[in-house]
């Protein structure tokens, strides 16, 4: 009886974490123009098939968040004290490649609104070599068990002179309500060459698998180093084999993991214009298993993805409807409408704003779809 009663437990429980996988949420930007460099999303029931939510707009503007008023590279953290984490580069590439000097954090309980604090290295850093920073590329975060802090790394380059003269990998631990980083960069590895891209995941047996590209040597690629201790990578090697399934040029890796548990590397194809996926079940060795065409509206670029729960996709998929419909509703043709109908949809859409506006809320959002359905029927009706 104990060991039928404890398998009931366990099934119950693996039940109920099914019914609550709600799949899959890629965070990206789109191109190299400054109305690319936005935050987008996209959604996915298998991890390798993705649509973007609101129509395929944006979902935060880069000029309510970012200095240089464009972002590239979201990284995306699922974090253990109920927040969500981004980190972003704080970017306008048609500045140059050499054009930024610092990076955005933000945080969020919802998916939908994030709290965001921009770090300019030459403000942050005044007097020392960080300063003269001519770029802070690709940031990410991970939780650093043993400190107890969320540590945020990334490259960085002060031009053709010392004391960075290549793309070096830095970090620094965030503050308590990430909205600065403490202290002075310091080196996570360093391989004499330029280093860009790094992604750090942690695996079942307490190993750190640390992907980064290759992106200052002759074959560029992604590699990675594996290790216990994330702070001894300056005394290491990484592994000679390169990680990716194709011979494409390839930048951005992300890895993330199935709901059943199968390990992603996920990477840009920057030069084919597509994304590939590849599967594994020990981070070492990566089948490719579909390249994502990038095409029409979802044309993602270097970006992340996270695991979420039911209940987040509903939310997201209902503030998606409502923004769009709140878009479609002001863009609506008006030249057949009475001053009557028109004087309608300015209250309607003022109606639809304060609850976007408002505190995040799904009920609150299929009220408000609702009363939006019932209106497009009466002017419907109302025109004929």
């Amino acid at each position: 009886m104990k060991k039928f009663a404890l398998l009931a437990v366990v099934a119950c429980a693996l039940t109920a974490n099914a019914k609550n996988e709600g799949g899959y949420l890629f965070t990206y930007f789109t191109g190299n123009a400054p109305e690319q460099e936005q935050i987008h999303y996209a959604l996915s029931d298998d991890g390798w098939n993705y649509t973007p939510i609101n129509d395929g707009a944006p979902v935060i503007l880069s000029d309510t968040i970012a200095i240089k008023k464009c972002v590239r590279d979201p990284h995306i953290l699922r974090g253990n004290d109920g927040w969500f984490y981004q980190v972003i580069t704080d970017m306008r590439c048609w500045d140059g490649w050499s054009s930024n000097r610092g990076l955005i954090l933000m945080r969020s309980r919802d998916l939908i609104k994030w709290e965001h604090h921009a770090i300019n290295f030459p403000d942050r850093y005044k007097g020392t070599p960080f300063a003269k920073v001519t770029r802070v590329w690709a940031p990410q975060t991970i939780w650093d068990e043993k400190a107890g802090k969320y540590m945020v790394y990334y490259s960085l380059r002060t031009g053709d002179e010392e004391p960075i003269p290549y793309d070096r990998v830095y970090w620094n631990y965030a503050n308590a309500d990430f909205s600065d980083l403490e202290g002075e960069p310091q080196v996570l590895f360093d391989v004499h060459d330029a280093a860009i891209d790094t992604d750090i995941i942690k695996d079942d047996n307490g190993d750190y698998h640390v992907f980064f590209k290759t992106e200052g040597a002759k074959q560029k690629g992604i590699k990675q180093f594996i290790t216990k201790d994330i702070h001894t990578l300056f005394s290491q090697e990484p592994r000679k084999e390169f990680c990716q399934d194709t011979n494409e040029a390839v930048e951005g890796s992300g890895v993330f993991r199935l709901h059943d548990g199968t390990w992603v590397l996920m990477y840009d194809c920057y030069g084919a214009h597509h994304y590939q996926f590849c599967k594994s079940t020990d981070l070492i060795h990566f089948k490719a298993v579909q390249n994502t065409k990038t095409h029409g509206k979802f044309t993602p670029r270097h970006g992340t993805v996270i695991a979420i729960t039911k209940d987040e996709r509903d939310l997201l998929e209902a503030w998606s409807r409502l923004m769009v419909a709140t878009r479609d509703l002001k863009q609506r043709a008006v030249p057949t409408l009475t001053l009557a109908q028109l004087k309608g949809r300015k209250d309607m859409i003022k109606d639809l704003n304060a609850v976007l506006d408002g505190p995040v809320d799904i009920k609150a959002y299929k009220a408000a779809e609702a009363r939006l359905k019932a209106f497009f029927s009466k002017l419907i009706k109302t025109s004929h």
